[in-house]
């Protein structure tokens, strides 16, 4: 019998710890956005993949559809949308996501099909939220 060590206790394993941006951070201004169909929480040097949008790059962009803008103490909610409030953005990128492959299988038919699919995709850089 061979002696693993002194100590009594099990040993723990260390979980990974998720990064957190500066986006999420006490009282730095933040605003919710929709496009594409779907909504972001962005803040100020934030950088996201969107859906692709029709600009070219190293241009600016203005998201108008700004559901609410906090961080700042008190959180302004729109009705759906908050009247005068914008987002700007600089379009960083334009390019294509990673392939997702599509199998359709019938069991017992004879029945296989295998496709592909890459979706468009914009990167865009938050430069300024505008309340």
């Amino acid at each position: 019998m061979t002696d693993m060590g002194s100590s009594t206790e099990p040993e723990q394993l260390s979980m990974p710890v998720r990064a957190r941006s500066g986006s999420g951070s006490g009282n730095a201004p933040y605003a919710i956005i929709e496009t594409g169909g779907k909504q972001y929480r962005v803040a100020v040097g934030d950088t996201l993949s969107i859906e692709k949008l029709p600009i070219e790059q190293g241009s600016d962009i203005t998201f108008d559809r700004v559901l609410m803008v906090g961080g700042d103490g008190s959180a302004r909610i729109g009705t759906p949308l908050l009247a005068g409030a914008t987002v700007q953005a600089q379009v960083e990128q334009q390019y294509r996501g990673p392939k997702i492959v599509v199998f359709k299988y019938k069991p017992k038919k004879r029945y296989r099909r295998r496709t592909g699919h890459r979706q468009s995709l914009t990167r865009v850089a938050i430069t300024a939220i505008n309340a």
